[in-house]
């Protein structure tokens, strides 16, 4: 299995120098970029929008995730393409034809996400596993960034884990987002995700972006051991 992937949640970044933080988060490792874009209405928050995913994708070398915490997403799957994004993450809450979402991500030339919230179950998933590249677990509830790890969210990594596995799914990314600091991401990484989004834990005051992407990538070599 290759190396779990850092994906640094520009949600938590200083918009003043945007392109600066995504290349100062890659240069110390990170392969993703992420970009949570909230309406206010799917979510008690208003945050960004195609625009600013252009400008993350001009910045970045590597992979951009956007992650659409919105009602209706299908509204918007055309401008998020045209935005650059590789990965395209909806919820399965807010997609009425969560199928047919799914299929125009794929013909739009993005990669395919589907999310839950912490209450959901994993096995909604189950009929809509076989056609999507990747599963993102919302590991707080969505909203805001800085919360804590809600701790029954690792053995749900494990049940999606499994189910992926079982069902000959293990190129499918497992993704979790929210409160995933160097002290939690071991558990989430021995549970078995791929992908780590992490946002305070690597844009914040208290140390540099190079700092603590490397604390992130210690915690997760140490747990990639262990599984």
């Amino acid at each position: 299995m290759s190396r779990v992937k850092i994906a640094p949640s520009i949600l938590s970044a200083d918009f003043t120098r945007l392109g600066d933080q995504i290349r100062e988060a890659e240069v110390a490792g990170a392969e993703w970029i992420h970009v949570d874009v909230m309406d206010g209405r799917f979510v008690p928050n208003i945050t960004i929008g195609p625009l600013v995913a252009a400008a993350a994708r001009r910045a970045a070398q590597g992979v951009i995730d956007v992650h659409l915490m919105i009602e209706q997403p299908e509204r918007y799957l055309e401008a998020f393409a045209e935005a650059g994004a590789d990965f395209l993450t909806v919820h399965v809450e807010a997609a009425s034809h969560l199928h047919r979402t799914v299929q125009r991500i794929r013909e739009l030339g993005m990669k395919a996400g589907v999310t839950l919230n912490p209450a959901t179950p994993a096995e909604s998933l189950s009929e809509i596993l076989p056609y999507v590249d990747l599963v993102l677990v919302m590991s707080v509830n969505p909203g805001f960034g800085g919360q804590s790890y809600i701790p029954t969210s690792t053995a749900k990594v494990a049940r999606l884990r499994r189910m992926l596995d079982e069902g000959g799914l293990g190129h499918v990314e497992l993704e979790v987002d929210g409160g995933v600091t160097a002290e939690t991401v071991g558990e989430v990484v021995r549970a078995g995700a791929t992908a780590v989004v992490a946002g305070s834990a690597v844009y914040n005051g208290r140390s540099s972006v190079a700092e603590n992407v490397g604390r992130l990538r210690a915690a997760i070599e140490a747990a990639e051991g262990a599984r």
